[in-house]
């Protein structure tokens, strides 16, 4: 296995391809939560098409050019989407800039950034306010009641003496987790990543294995369901933001390794680190943390992979 290829196509059509698949659960968030997250998209996206224009007069380009790719665009979406609909706008616009400023131009622009420069723009606005990204409006079924409460992986984690059953009721029926939509966002994630994989825009070898690892180390500590359980794998698939970081964020080309087999291992690590974080420190969902460790492992990834096809060569040689 090599160099894994997707079909070419222009940024300008990657990012309309990006923003076209995020529509579905961008929609049900908003009809979800209301219409904060469609104000801290329209936010989100004119600060970075602002701090695009302003980097490229800096740098000696004409305004447009900072914006053209469109992949500004595409990480204020992904850091919007990413935020309660009741935080302060201010913090909106500081995540935007961090992401675009500190995420993807102090290392040179489009294609030099090492990290994603969306989750970079969340993990600072989550070390920074903690408290004012756990404030989601809590709902019941597809209603909001109008007070803020732990996500559904927050109360999970904090649910005292309660079995899995007591909180995730079957008899409830899909979607009824902790009185949320989750799974349904993240089932709406999930078929727009699908036709992201179909369409050839990213490489499936990402998300599934990012999903296969989760499932896998779910699986494997599953206890049935007790007061102590850590959540079976339907729970961590359709909890949290897994499905949008496993298809719109980890796939970032520019970020992940470029090597098929790289990839896979790239994504199992962003899998078993996603388990590791939920479970086992004090954030709820550290998804943001799992991607830039990928991020940060990814050159090394690479380098191991084409080290060992090189060995292989030899030896059959």
């Amino acid at each position: 296995m090599g160099r894994s290829v997707i079909r070419p196509a222009s940024p300008q059509q990657t990012t309309a391809f990006v923003l076209a698949a995020l529509a579905p659960g961008a929609t049900l968030q908003a009809a979800t939560f209301g219409d904060g997250v469609l104000v801290n998209i329209v936010v989100a996206v004119l600060t970075a098409v602002a701090a695009e224009s302003f980097v490229a007069k800096l740098r000696g380009f004409a305004p447009v050019d900072g914006i053209r790719d469109g992949s500004g665009i595409v990480t204020a979406t992904l850091l919007a989407l990413a935020l309660p609909p009741t935080v302060s706008l201010g913090i909106v616009i500081a995540g935007a800039l961090v992401a675009l400023a500190i995420g993807k131009h102090v290392f040179g622009g489009a294609g030099a950034n090492p990290f994603n420069p969306a989750m970079v723009g969340y993990a600072v606005l989550l070390l920074a306010f903690p408290a004012a990204l756990a404030a989601w409006p809590n709902t019941n079924g597809t209603t909001i009641d109008g007070v803020t409460g732990p996500t559904v992986l927050d109360a999970f984690k904090h649910r005292g003496a309660l079995t899995v059953a007591d909180v995730w009721t079957p008899m409830r029926g899909f979607g009824a987790l902790g009185g949320s939509a989750w799974e349904w966002l993240n089932g709406a994630y999930l078929l727009g990543g699908a036709a992201l994989i179909a369409a050839r825009v990213v490489d499936w070898r990402v998300p599934l294995s990012i999903l296969g690892a989760l499932t896998l180390a779910a699986a494997i500590s599953y206890d049935g369901g007790s007061s102590s359980s850590l959540g079976s794998p339907l729970f961590h698939c359709f909890s949290g933001g897994t499905m949008l970081a496993a298809f719109f964020v980890a796939t970032d080309p520019v970020t992940a390794p470029t090597t098929a087999r790289g990839r896979i291992c790239y994504g199992a690590l962003i899998g078993a680190t996603l388990f590791v974080i939920r479970t086992g420190s004090a954030y709820p969902d550290g998804i943001a943390f799992a991607v830039l460790l990928g991020n940060a492992a990814a050159p090394a990834i690479d380098r191991a992979v084409e080290r060992l096809k090189a060995q292989r060569k030899s030896g059959a040689a």
